[in-house]
């Protein structure tokens, strides 16, 4: 059996359905699907929270007027049976009748959530209808029967895992299994989400309660390139990658994929496919537990970086000092990128510039502080450990005439950054790429 999750784009309208219908029918075999909402939907389903929020049931209201009116004109498009078009309709409208019952009640983030989670159920439910009506053995699985978090909010894998293999022991021989992604229960068993990853999340949990075979992550982007085809010339899908690579890409501007959404994955040995519903015959980009010794992936980039370097003699042979400038990015909730060290100094790159202010002058208290904006952090990630003599070279090379701000190696087996000018960048990707790849 294969996991296969679907975005809200790729259910975004009654043609984007059915074409995905013929994807998750077209292996032969048993898939569980995983669908998010159709999308506009949470956006709408949020804004209708806001309203509620400020008391405007009236704005609320309009809100959930217009998102009904394009549910009911999706129906005739997407379903021809009379029977299934009455009953879906029926469970569709008895949806915004629960959404206006909150219009007049005193309401919560525990409401929000409750709003927020219809998206997933409406678009699952029609899907589930139009196989139905394709005549396929089609089984609806409720995520919030299966699917939660524990105390601390993170996902409770062993109560996943003995709900959702019973469900499935009680629902046999069905050859498409549909649920939720992204909604959930917490552990006092109210409507919940799982934040980071969303439904990625909930295919990876889906993928490792079940010990499927394979994971799908099925987007409109073209899986992960080895550089930004709009900025480099040339460029080519990147075909395979260890989960450690994909994670460092993620942070590099390769939003198809949360890092934490594949963790369950990766713990269970399941490979993750990123494939592209416009070109569904692509390969696409595998991500697994396999390396590929001695081999440079990707190079990608990351706009819009600060610098800020703090040089202080009180550093030289101190203990602590180190600890004190952490807690002070901490102080802000601002993470640090990059750390490079010597004996007097330290240099830190940032990419939210909110508390930059606050910051320097708490800095200002340990030694002289000097900030660079304008920067720009080209990463190169693949098999970059130590032992593997030679790399090192290939990526200076390509470096030689680009001015250097910091660089970056050794926190990670899979990842050299580089610390460049904005006004490098195109030349520097140009040159990496041309050194690395061809």
């Amino acid at each position: 059996m294969k996991v296969m999750k679907f975005g809200g784009t790729s259910v975004g309208s009654p043609q984007r359905m059915k074409d995905v219908a013929r994807l998750v029918t077209a292996p032969g075999e048993p898939v569980f699907v995983v669908l998010s909402a159709m999308s506009g939907t949470t956006n709408s389903l949020v804004e209708i929270s806001d309203y509620l929020y400020k008391k405007n049931p009236d704005g609320a209201n309009e809100v959930i007027n217009k998102l009904e009116d394009k549910y009911m004109r999706h129906l005739p498009e997407l379903l021809t049976n009379e029977q299934l078009l009455t009953q879906t309709r029926e469970f569709l409208h008895e949806e915004f009748q629960y959404l206006r019952s909150f219009t007049k009640e005193l309401f919560t983030s525990f409401e929000e959530k409750s709003i927020v989670a219809q998206g997933e159920m409406m678009s699952t439910h029609m899907m589930a209808a139009y196989l139905q009506e394709q005549g396929v053995n089609t089984v609806l699985l409720n995520a919030l029967d299966f699917m939660r978090t524990d105390k601390n909010a993170e996902p409770d894998p062993v109560y996943i895992k003995e709900k959702l293999t019973a469900l499935m022991e009680q629902n046999q021989g069905a050859q498409v299994y549909i649920t939720q992604g992204f909604i959930c229960r917490n552990a006092y068993g109210e409507i919940d989400n799982l934040q980071r990853g969303g439904s990625d999340y909930t295919a990876s949990l889906v993928g490792a309660a079940l010990n499927v075979e394979e994971i799908q992550i099925w987007t409109d982007i073209d899986g992960m390139h080895n550089n930004d085809p709009r900025i480099v010339d040339k460029t080519e899908p990147v075909h395979h990658l260890h989960f450690e690579e994909a994670a460092e890409l993620a942070y590099f501007g390769a939003k198809i994929l949360h890092p934490t959404c594949v963790q369950p994955a990766k713990y269970a040995g399941i490979p993750v496919r990123l494939l592209n519903t416009m070109a569904p015959e692509a390969e696409g980009t595998i991500i697994s537990n396999a390396t590929e010794y001695g081999k440079i992936k990707a190079v990608a980039a990351k706009d819009n970086i600060i610098a800020i370097k703090i040089k202080s003699s009180r550093m030289l042979l101190a203990t602590g000092f180190l600890r004190k400038v952490f807690e002070i990015f901490e102080s802000y909730q601002t993470p640090i990128d990059m750390v490079c060290t010597s004996e007097v100094g330290v240099s830190m790159s940032i990419d939210n510039s909110a508390h930059l202010g606050e910051i320097v002058d708490e800095l200002k208290k340990y030694g002289t502080v000097t900030v660079d904006t304008n920067l720009c952090v080209i990463c190169v990630v693949g098999d970059l450990d130590w032992s593997n003599v030679g790399f090192e070279t290939r990526v200076m090379d390509a470096m030689k005439d680009i001015p250097v701000r910091m660089i970056s190696y050794g926190g990670s087996n899979y990842n050299i950054s580089f610390l460049v000018r904005e006004e490098d960048k195109r030349r520097a990707l140009q040159s990496l790429s041309d050194h690395l790849f061809k």
